[in-house]
């Protein structure tokens, strides 16, 4: 199932981030596709305050850190950021599966690169920048199917 949406600010990113929290539970492996600057981690920002995990203000890109934790009261959030990631000898010393419990929400920037991740994705984000602060989402859910836990390949 696909939906489509515009949104023409920062502001109505985070809101639509919001607004899509609500209709996420854990445990969820969500993939955010879409070039540098497109808005992931402000999308990630509102979806951060959907979960009551942080404010907006507190949210910030995982670039260099590679995963930023959110503890909200329902849901753990980890935004994850493997833009530097190149194999999947990198990808598996981050110890991934160790953080998808019953609670954990993985939203992850440029997981598209291992074929895992898009195999067991539960959502897939697409961001577009469509003019200057003009953004297109595309998500788009999976059939449910239960993540099972094996090594991140």
């Amino acid at each position: 199932m696909t939906s489509d949406t515009i949104t023409h600010s920062a502001e109505e990113t985070i809101a639509f981030g919001r607004k899509l929290a609500a209709e996420l539970s854990p445990p969820l492996i969500v993939l955010l596709r879409g070039d540098l600057g497109s808005g992931k981690t402000t999308l990630v920002k509102g979806i951060a305050e959907g979960f009551k995990a942080a404010r907006a203000d507190d949210v910030t890109s995982p670039t260099f850190t590679l995963v930023h934790e959110y503890r909200g009261p329902q849901a753990t959030l980890y935004h994850i950021d493997l833009y530097r990631i190149d194999t999947q000898r990198d990808l598996e010393t981050l110890g991934l599966d160790d953080l998808l419990g019953p609670n954990g929400i993985l939203l992850i920037e440029w997981g598209e690169k291992f074929p895992r991740l898009r195999r067991d994705r539960n959502v897939e984000i697409a961001l577009e920048q469509v003019a200057e602060t003009e953004r297109r989402i595309q998500v788009t859910r999976s059939l449910p199917h239960p993540i099972i836990p094996h090594p991140i390949q």
